[in-house]
């Protein structure tokens, strides 16, 4: 019998049965970061998530106290050089592709006075966006669900639900689909940060958990790793 059919299917039940899975994993382990206080603004939202791309929040999270107080807005961002953002981002690497994503945005924000347009199709016209920091904006600032889509909620769903066809997160129709009605939750902020914390914690890129996996039954991945 092949292993795959013992995969979840991505039905509305085995997908609301994730979500409430997940939503009770994150309110027992879920990480505690800056970002995530009720009192951080949605500029240190969207600070965080430019931050957090491709590094681990724990390292992020020793240096986004400093770097807030000495950037605590948009305008104050918009006063530094881009070598100053590329110096000051060393400590957490991809300083300079960051100091110029972080210059661009804070220059074109503070023409707007350090508002977002209303709309994710003007948003997605602003320099160095892009689709992950347009869904961060539509999740933390128009407060409507959308998907945190990185490599690690790509991989806890692909091992839950099955792999996607394209090479490129950001064009893959089933991931993208699928990502979207996983959040699609009146909690979708938790969900959002419960699949980063499992993908950290649990379904890891390398030596994931898979024998301390409460989905294992129903994931194929987990019973390739019991068979191997």
């Amino acid at each position: 019998m092949s292993i795959n059919l013992f995969m979840a299917r991505p039905t509305d039940n085995n997908i609301a049965y994730l979500q409430i899975f997940l939503l009770g994993w994150f309110e027992k382990n879920g990480r505690k970061f800056p970002w995530r206080n009720p009192s951080a603004t949605n500029y240190e939202k969207i600070i965080s998530e430019v931050l957090l791309q491709r590094t681990k929040a724990e390292t992020v999270a020793k240096f986004f106290p400093d770097f807030i107080k000495e950037y605590p807005s948009w305008y104050k961002l918009g006063d530094a050089s881009e070598q100053e953002l590329q110096d000051i981002l060393k400590p957490i690497g991809l300083y300079k592709q960051r100091g110029a994503r972080l210059f661009n945005l804070a220059q074109e924000l503070k023409k707007r006075n350090g508002i977002f347009p209303k709309e994710r199709n003007q948003v997605e016209e602003i320099p160095m966006m892009g689709q992950y920091l347009t869904n961060a904006y539509e999740l933390f600032i128009l407060k409507r669900p959308s998907p945190l889509l990185d490599v690690n909620m790509a991989r806890v769903i692909e091992r839950y639900f099955g792999p996607r066809k394209m090479a490129d997160i950001r064009y893959d129709p089933y991931l993208q689909n699928l990502s979207r009605k996983l959040v699609d939750n009146p909690k979708t902020k938790e969900i959002n940060w419960a699949v980063l914390d499992y993908s950290a914690l649990i379904c890891k890129a390398k030596m994931p958990l898979c024998y301390d996996c409460e989905l294992n039954a129903k994931c194929s991945f987990c019973r390739d790793q019991f068979n191997s």
